[in-house]
């Protein structure tokens, strides 16, 4: 009952992480900009994600434009357009042989052994998956706190961290728990599994030696027949 408790912790967090990967693939928010004139109360805000740039003026609605061009987006937004689309199949790939291994399923029989292999094998791929993830976000966020602390850089071009970098971390961090309780998980069963043994009982039978005493032919003399 507590492994299968600890399955579900650990799908949970696994499903969870897998729909944070999506939303942090697909949201504009990963670099923000914010500018208030000095005069008349102006905002308009920028928010530039992996697909789409996002202009917001005051009273109005907000626009949204995909990008024309790939080679126009700085190399970091680049790369994490590919790393967060290979973490979303690698979540979504986890996930499903996950859901396989689980110990209230019958996809895979009732061979405990073989469900704890494809629950190590999910467990592992979603700590890759958290590792995929950390990196686009962490790499643009550096990138931005760089640029915002350059004096050589224009006010007008500097971002700040929008709110799809912060969900993105927390994903990393849910994937990586959900992947070490998986692995955890497997590797505490198959310890308990081979530390448990059965003992035959062996039943010493000392072998009864019976003592046939063998009359010796009495001896008569040949005087004593008549």
């Amino acid at each position: 009952m507590a492994t299968s408790a600890v399955q579900i912790i650990g799908l949970v967090f696994g499903g969870i992480g897998m729909v944070g990967t999506l939303a942090t693939t697909i949201m504009p928010q990963w670099r923000v900009s914010a500018f208030i004139g000095s005069n008349i109360v102006v905002a308009e805000n920028r928010w530039e994600g992996l697909w789409m740039a996002c202009m917001r003026h005051a009273n109005i609605r907000m626009q949204c434009k995909v990008y024309d061009s790939l080679l126009a987006l700085p190399p970091e937004l680049q790369a994490s357009r590919g790393l967060m689309c290979a973490a979303s199949v690698l979540c979504f790939l986890a996930f499903m042989i996950a859901i396989l291994g689980m110990k209230c399923t019958r996809c895979t029989g009732d061979n405990s052994k073989a469900k704890g292999y494809i629950l190590l094998t999910a467990g592992i791929i979603f700590i890759v998956s958290a590792i995929v993830v950390l990196i686009p976000v962490s790499w643009v966020g550096n990138s931005i706190i760089r640029d915002f602390y350059n004096p050589l850089l224009d006010v007008a071009l500097k971002r700040e961290l929008g709110e799809a970098l912060y969900i993105g971390w927390v994903t990393a961090l849910v994937l990586l728990a959900g992947g070490i309780i998986f692995c955890c998980q497997t590797c505490c069963s198959e310890r308990s599994s081979n530390s448990y043994r059965y003992s035959i009982p062996s039943h010493h039978t000392t072998p009864k030696s019976f003592h046939v005493e063998k009359k010796s032919p009495s001896v008569y003399s040949k005087s004593q027949y008549v």
